[in-house]
């Protein structure tokens, strides 16, 4: 069996909040006395999204006009044995990706972009503001807010802006309007702008500029795309759907891996896995995936910082590299993040979780690896967990071990081109 396909009627009806089972009790967000960032939430969160933010209750029914909009967006999403893969690698391993590039937008991204989009819409928001790095998000979020009937502004940081064009021409498509961040429209992007003219963006900045946009109009809401609770919250119909799939393959996972930027897909794809774990019901191992270029996860602090360069979130503990870290311009942008997904943080802390730092030409050759065997290019950021399954394959190879591996394809590759192209020229870093 290649491709397992669940009914639109096993689209999951209810999402599951990994914070009513964590080993330890999760940290409170904080302000500063100046700052007051946690009074700011309630005007530019949607009230749904804030009610789950805080939420410890484990099982969160998904509106039936959001679950409308995933039929429509085509969930469920398969499940695919990589069998020409595992035969390339020679491996006794069998290894299985969830298909999250099958959606319109080509990514994960629009399982939380749906339901921010309905919770703002059910507050009488006119329009939704957000930050996106290589443009996934941002694609996503203007795609929701056009079926929610409202405007999408988006502050895309300036490198990839620069680096893929035609995700911009997506969005725009969508009804967005795309903003190359730093910007001159925002005080704190002008701030920016006049310290360094020359400055890349950062995904930081772009939250910054969204937010302060958000907070001077009163119709506005600000969307985030990853690291908070409640996005990781809408994610988990991945890893409900998979749990079905693997069932009627009759398998258990043994390692499952994610990329990590700022932890959305990993969540989605193991926090039902997690529950199973903590539940002695599986022996699992989960590895988060992230860039060398930006090792928050392998070389941040666990500490409390800023979700933005500004500081105009509240206080989270996570991993970080400092609000104001710059990353290298690589070609991964969707995990060019200075900090994590305070669950995903704290799982890696009590040592649940393995974090894995891979480097830029080594994810680039799985990339192309993985479209040689299996037909699909991945999107860069997708190619940091093909890479860790491909190692863990080729480690079974050794050791002889037949595991389970699922691999969670976050999205395509086919916008992402330049970067394929700069490999195979050989004028990666």
């Amino acid at each position: 069996m290649y491709s397992i396909r669940l009914t639109e009627d096993e689209i999951p009806k209810k999402w599951y909040n990994i914070a009513a089972d964590l080993p330890v009790e999760f940290p409170a967000y904080d302000q500063t006395e100046e700052g007051k960032q946690l009074e700011n939430l309630p005007k530019i969160f949607s009230k749904g999204v804030l009610e789950q933010e805080l939420s410890t209750e484990r099982y969160i029914k998904i509106p039936k006009e959001v679950r409308e909009a995933y039929k429509q967006m085509g969930r469920p999403t398969p499940l695919v044995r990589a069998k020409a893969l595992e035969d390339h690698l020679d491996t006794p391993a069998k290894i299985f990706y969830k298909r999250e590039d099958t959606s319109p937008t080509g990514s994960h991204k629009l399982n939380t972009a749906i339901a921010q989009a309905y919770y703002a819409k059910q507050d009488g928001i006119e329009r939704l503001t957000t930050e996106t790095g290589a443009g996934q998000w941002g694609t996503a979020l203007s795609l929701a807010c056009n079926l929610m009937d409202m405007d999408c502004t988006v502050y895309m940081v300036k490198v990839s802006f620069n680096q893929k064009p035609y995700r911009k021409t997506i969005m725009q498509l969508y009804n967005g309007e795309v903003l190359a961040s730093p910007t001159t429209q925002t005080e704190f992007g002008r701030k920016v702008l006049a310290e360094n003219p020359d400055h890349p963006g950062t995904l930081g900045v772009a939250i910054s500029e969204a937010i302060e946009d958000a907070l001077n109009d009163e119709k506005v809401y600000y969307s985030l795309g990853s690291v908070l609770n409640h996005v990781m919250l809408h994610q988990t119909v991945i890893g409900q759907e998979t749990q079905k799939q693997l069932e009627i393959a009759g398998e258990t996972p043994d390692v499952m891996v994610a990329c990590v930027g700022g932890g959305s897909n990993f969540a989605g794809a193991v926090f039902p896995f997690m529950k199973d774990q903590l539940d002695e019901k599986i022996n699992c191992k989960f590895i988060a995936a992230e860039p060398s270029h930006c090792p928050t996860l392998t070389q941040g602090d666990y500490c409390y910082d800023f979700g933005d360069t500004a500081g105009l979130t509240p206080l989270i503990k996570m991993y970080t590299m400092g609000h104001d870290y710059i990353p290298p311009s690589d070609h991964a942008g969707g995990l060019r993040y200075h900090g994590m997904s305070p669950l995903v943080a704290l799982l890696v802390h009590e040592g649940l979780v393995e974090p894995r730092a891979v480097e830029q030409n080594d994810i680039f050759k799985s990339g192309v690896t993985f479209a040689r065997t299996e037909g699909i290019v991945p999107a860069p950021e997708t190619c940091h967990a093909i890479k860790v399954g491909i190692d863990e394959a080729l480690e079974c190879k050794k050791t002889g071990e037949e595991k389970t591996i699922v691999v969670n394809f976050s999205g395509h590759g086919l916008l992402d081109l330049k970067g394929y192209d700069d490999y195979l020229a050989g004028k990666l870093d």
